[in-house]
């Protein structure tokens, strides 16, 4: 009983971790040159929540120092604030998250004016026989 009130606990884990494999699946498998952006974007999703659910603390609060001037003496205990470096990290890789999604959808638009497909075999195909 132990073991399944652990998987219980942990809940949150495990749905990132299938959302990561639903995204490495799209990558890997899919012939599709969309799905295969698809996948990368569900995969760089399901880190950035890992990410910040990681960060998050219960009964934790902002790191906002209320009545900050006073004495010195008062001694703050970092224990009640939730750390904002995770956060601001994943920002950050929001932002490149959307910059890549758009310059993928972007070549995938020269990929599909230049061979009129975005099967990844069918691309291959043509290449191919160009070449020969």
């Amino acid at each position: 009983m132990e073991i399944m009130d652990f998987i219980i606990s942990k809940y949150n884990y495990w749905m990132y971790i299938i959302l990561m494999m639903i995204g490495f699946y799209a990558m890997i498998a899919k012939n599709n040159l969309v799905k295969k952006v698809i996948g990368m974007n569900i995969f760089q999703t399901a880190i950035i929540l890992f990410f910040v659910s990681t960060a998050s603390k219960k009964g934790a609060t902002i790191p906002i120092i209320q009545h900050g001037h006073g004495e010195a003496a008062d001694i703050i205990n970092t224990a009640q604030y939730m750390n904002p470096l995770p956060h601001v990290l994943m920002l950050t890789a929001i932002v490149v998250m959307v910059s890549t999604f758009g310059v993928a959808i972007a070549l995938l638009i020269m990929l599909y004016k230049k061979y009129n497909t975005l099967e990844e075999d069918e691309i291959l195909e043509i290449l191919r026989t160009e070449d020969g």
